[in-house]
């Protein structure tokens, strides 16, 4: 059973149109809304958590630079 997009409904028609228009251009295929929409399902799901897990190890990164920046001004 497929999850439920985190996408809202407006952010969904705008990427599928950006799906839509890039096979156009690079690939001079023209693809319906249902296949673009099942090719979004497809990122959002498949590939999608690693965007977002690397995301989050980078800011993890970045606040643990910032948090070794700050204690290094503490007072003896």
């Amino acid at each position: 059973m497929a999850k439920k997009s985190m996408l809202s409904k407006e952010k969904k028609e705008g990427l599928i149109s950006e799906i839509r228009t890039y096979f156009l251009a690079e690939r001079e295929e023209e693809l319906g809304d249902l296949a673009a929409a099942l090719l979004l399902d497809f990122i959002e799901e498949k590939i999608g958590p690693e965007f977002y897990n690397q995301g989050l190890m980078d800011s993890y990164l970045l606040m643990k630079d910032r948090v070794e920046d700050i204690m290094s001004l503490e007072k003896p």
